[in-house]
């Protein structure tokens, strides 16, 4: 299970992260993401650990504690979109194009129907038909 681990303090190495959460299982991969300018961390990373359980036991273990000033947050990392956007890669360029057109009209929002007017209630009218002019 992948996580995300944010506002952590700039100074926090991959060393310390992999080392803080190896206490609470194996970790199969541990990303600190760096600035591609200045070399120096962006306060995020990403820790993949192959058990669903010591993932769920770092997020509850983990989550709002104190490391070097800062108050971490950690939780499942979200799927990226073009991961949940693939088809499988046994599907036809039809079958690519069928499912993208379910899935817009699945994602278009339900446009409001017009009201239709109200009909007029029919009322008696006094006409004065016959009318003399004495």
């Amino acid at each position: 299970m992948k996580l995300l681990i944010r506002n952590l303090a700039r100074t926090t190495t991959e060393a310390e992260l992999r080392k803080m959460f190896e206490a609470l299982g194996p970790v199969q991969s541990c990303s600190l993401v760096m600035d591609k300018q200045t070399g120096k961390s962006k306060g995020f990373a990403f820790i993949e650990m192959p058990s669903p359980g010591d993932a769920k036991a770092a997020v509850k273990t983990l989550n709002g504690k104190d490391v070097a000033g800062k108050i971490i947050r950690v939780k499942k990392a979200a799927p990226t979109k073009s991961t949940v956007e693939e088809a499988p890669p046994d599907k036809t360029k039809q079958e690519k194009d069928e499912v993208g057109k379910i899935v817009e009209k699945v994602a278009e929002p339900e446009k409001p129907k017009p009201e239709k007017p109200k009909p007029k209630k029919n009322t008696a009218v006094n006409r004065n038909i016959w009318s003399s002019n004495d």
